[in-house]
């Protein structure tokens, strides 16, 4: 248990000694403020205004229960009964060594291990991938790491766009172009520029675009020639995604790729469902469910279409099939979606109709983890300086570009420089973003991302290699340190219980989808490190051995804190910078 749970499960044992009831849980947390002691406990509050008495002497009877002396110099009460605990240095201390020597870093599996199915990233195989797939595709993965490190069973899910009446017109211009040049790959090498010459041609010439419709048809019913070609080009879009995932250093791959396509046998039975249930029925030719559930303020139900007049299928309908696979087949506990906002309703819809039409059991979580836009300086979504959508790739090119010029200009001697570019620049395009708030809009700016200052992913590579040079400097092996830990000062005892806190982080993090709370963690670390580093000398000659040994551990206890946490973040760290 970490030390929330620790107090927690003390706390409440003191409760039930003292009668209060199972149902006025305390609830214990790191204080935030100086003189607060080190974790402050408020159940008290709650308890006695249930109980019908008074909140401070209903503290004192919990301080006089509880068993914390292996624990907590001193407990204080405060203010109208919050219970303030001081933690012993000493039991901190052998906290923090044990986790610096545990391959698994102190960091509690999950007590009822599930299975959470994560779809995200989700790009068109019409098109390359845009700034516009970078949240979804690095928080989800974030997600996707953190949860798997807890002990879950994770299963990814890229859902992406592969099907549709758009793939007529492209597999018409692939064949096409294929009869001049018989390479998929160089028809194909810029996605954007092949969509915008087939769609110039399915709007300038009658004839391709009947062919394209007709493909259309064909592709639908499984034409042999049709899916041939429609196969090469999935594969090759595939490739670019692919190649974005490596740069980015995200997790997916094409074994996770479950696109629209997969579920296109089920739409017709999954249809004939909503309509044997009288979920679905006939409107304006088209077949519609009415959700009552989610009717607007003047009562009017809202529609759901599953099947257009004209016989096709929607998203809604897709992502019906997709929900019911994950719930059914891959036998999921939890489904969390990365999807922007504007398509909140679409998912409350879904959702709705999933439980409605019995395709999901009440027990399975389902979750629309919405996020923001990434703006320009102007305040608008980020767009090039034409206007036109920013390529991911060119983002990321750029990125590590201009990283290598912050560290050329730093460091003109460094080693590996370019490998510390690509580190450093994809790692401060990531930071930046999942150092937000999910749900909120922010502002893209290089100097911002990509500076050594701040909470920054540079400024946290950076801590860490600071840590390794310490090492270096001292010529050991931190994993061959020994000796015991001593917190004696208030820079060591902070810093000791900011890192025991990372199990506790990680479980917020799992349950809420909110990344920043770690980068958050991770930068208060860092910081408090150089407060440490300030004020207790590590290898100056006339520190004692045994300190320097202590001081030494504490480093790295702190620089396997960062590389884990950088880690699941999807970042990067290096030795030297």
């Amino acid at each position: 248990m970490n030390i929330r749970e620790q107090l927690t499960a003390r706390i409440q044992t003191a409760m039930t000694l003292a009668g209060i009831p199972i149902e006025c849980r305390p609830m214990v947390a790191a204080a935030k403020k100086a003189g607060f002691g080190d974790y402050q406990a408020n159940g008290a509050m709650g308890a006695a205004k249930k109980m019908g008495t008074n909140p401070r002497e209903l503290a004192a009877k919990i301080v006089e229960l509880v068993e914390l002396d292996d624990i907590a110099d001193k407990l204080e009460i405060a203010g109208p009964g919050f219970i303030n605990i001081h933690l012993k240095p000493e039991w901190l201390a052998e906290c923090v060594a044990d986790a610096e020597q545990d391959d698994a870093l102190a960091i509690n599996p999950a007590a009822e291990p599930k299975t959470i199915v994560i779809d995200y990233s989700s790009p068109n195989l019409a098109k390359e991938m845009h700034v516009g797939h970078l949240r979804s595709s690095i928080i989800g993965d974030a997600l996707v790491r953190i949860l798997s490190r807890l002990g879950h069973k994770v299963i990814r899910q890229n859902h992406v766009g592969d099907w549709g009446t758009q793939f007529g017109m492209l597999i018409a211009e692939l064949e096409e172009t294929l009869q001049t040049d018989a390479s998929a790959a160089m028809a194909l090498k810029d996605l954007e520029v092949f969509y915008q010459q087939s769609k110039a041609h399915f709007d300038a010439d009658q004839a391709f675009a009947d062919k394209a419709r007709e493909y259309v048809v064909k592709l639908q019913s499984g034409d042999a020639n049709v899916l041939k070609l429609w196969e090469q080009f999935k594969q090759v879009s595939l490739e670019h995604s692919t190649d974005i995932y490596r740069k980015l250093n995200v997790t997916l791959t094409e074994q996770d790729v479950c696109g629209e396509s997969f579920y296109n046998e089920d739409l017709a039975p999954l249809l004939q469902e909503l309509k044997d249930q009288q979920l679905a029925v006939e409107d304006q030719g088209a077949q519609v469910v009415f959700l009552d559930e989610l009717a607007d303020k003047e009562g009017n139900p809202s529609p759901v279409i599953i099947q257009k007049q004209g016989g096709g299928f929607l998203y809604a309908t897709t992502d019906l099939a997709a929900i019911r696979y994950r719930a059914g087949q891959l036998g999921a506990d939890r489904i969390l979606y990365f999807i922007d906002a504007r398509q909140s309703l679409h998912m409350q819809q879904v959702f709705t109709l999933a439980r409605k039409a019995g395709f999901v059991d009440s027990d399975v979580s389902l979750e629309h983890h919405a996020f923001g836009t990434m703006m320009g300086a102007d305040g608008k979504p980020f767009k090039t300086r034409s206007g036109g959508t920013v390529k991911l790739s060119a983002l990321l090119d750029e990125a590590v570009e201009r990283a290598a010029a912050v560290i050329t200009e730093k460091n003109p001697e460094l080693e590996g420089a370019n490998e510390i570019a690509r580190k450093v620049g994809i790692g401060a395009v990531k930071y930046a973003d999942l150092s937000k708030t999910r749900t909120n809009d922010y502002v893209f700016n290089w100097d911002t991302m990509l500076s050594f200052e701040g909470n920054t992913g540079p400024y946290l590579q950076y801590a860490y290699t600071r840590i390794q040079s310490i090492f270096r400097k001292a010529g050991i092996n931190p994993d061959e340190l020994t000796g015991d830990i001593i917190l004696g000062t208030e820079q060591e005892k902070a810093l000791a219980i900011k890192l025991l806190q990372l199990g506790e982080v990680l479980e917020q993090v799992a349950g809420d989808a909110l990344p920043h709370l770690l980068c958050t963690y991770l930068y208060d670390v860092a910081s408090l490190y150089m407060r440490f580093y300030e004020a207790c000398p590590i290898l100056k000659s006339d520190v004692p051995a045994e300190l320097k040994a202590s001081r030494l551990r504490l480093c790295h206890a702190t620089s396997r804190t960062l590389a884990t946490g950088l880690d699941m973040l999807g970042i990067e760290v290096s030795e030297r910078m």
